[in-house]
Formats: structure tokens, sequence, C-alpha cells
């Protein structure tokens, strides 16, 4: 037969056999190599903070960023187009190189897609202003015939009733 468990527990002394003993929840007593090993408080959890001395660097917004924006907003006769393009494209450029230290793309992206907008108008009006050209060269033509019923400058200067 196996002694497990044990038919009689063994008898428990009332006070420790020796010095270093320890009494368990269980209500015995246990030599000093089975104490339970001191509780020693577990390291600290990782931080995200940087080490002492070292510098923290904020992300800042690109100043050239902000004015392509607001130029390509304002465009002022398209002067302001012209360089919101330019602020945009030099300010995309370095955003894209400061690895993160710069912010505002989003806005140097919108000063270029403004400025396209405004060169676009700027087309746009000087087409329109070379096809309207062609027709105002007509007016050197003016009919100066009183006989058609027109009433013009030299005919109202004879006839003012014309």
């Amino acid at each position: 037969m196996s002694d497990w468990p044990p038919t009689e527990p063994p008898p428990v002394p009332s006070e420790p056999p020796g010095p270093g003993w320890w009494l368990a929840s269980d209500g015995r007593y246990y030599p000093p190599e089975q104490a339970p090993a001191p509780q020693v408080p577990p390291p600290p959890a990782f931080t995200a903070y940087a080490p002492y001395g070292a510098p923290v660097v904020q992300a800042t917004t690109n100043g050239l960023a902000i004015a392509s924006m607001v130029l390509g907003i304002l465009w002022l006769y398209w002067i302001g187009s012209i360089l919101a393009l330019v602020f945009g494209y030099v300010a995309k450029g370095q955003i894209d190189r400061s690895a993160g230290r710069q912010t505002g793309r989003g806005m140097a992206i919108a000063g270029i897609v403004l400025g396209w907008i405004g060169v676009a108008a700027l087309v746009l009006v000087v087409v329109m202003a070379v096809a309207l050209r062609d027709s105002v060269d007509d007016f050197d033509d003016i009919n100066t015939d009183p006989s058609d019923g027109f009433c013009n400058e030299e005919r109202f200067l004879q006839d003012p009733d014309c």
C-alpha cells in the first residue's frame, strides 16, 4: 500500500523547533531553507519619456506651407498664385525631408492646387483678351454716314436732334 495520503498528520509543535523556522498558513513550521523569498518589487514598466538630458523635439508647422495656402486663397492678381506654387513646392520638399519634425504638408498641397487654379484662370483671361482684341479692332471703322440713322459724334455735332 502507498503511504499517501498519510493516515495521521504529523504532530505540530507549539513553538518553532529552532531559529529561523516559520509558521505557514497550514499551521506547520518550516525550516529557513524553505522560507519564501522576500518580495522584490518588479522593475518599472517601460515609459516613453526621453532619458534625462535628451532634447524633446516637437513638430512645427512649416511657414512656407502656411504662406502657400494663404496666397493661393488670396491670389493677389495672379502674383499670389505663382508665389503659392513656388512656396508650396518648396514647403512640401522641406516637410518631406524633415523626418517628421515639420508638419503642414496638406496646407502646402492646398496652396499648390489653388496656385494652379489661379494660373489656369490667368491663362483663360489672356486667351479671352486676345480673342476679344480682334473684335475690338472693328471699332476703328465706325460708321459716320448720317443717312443710315445712327447718331454718332459727327452727326450729333451737326444735328443735335439725331
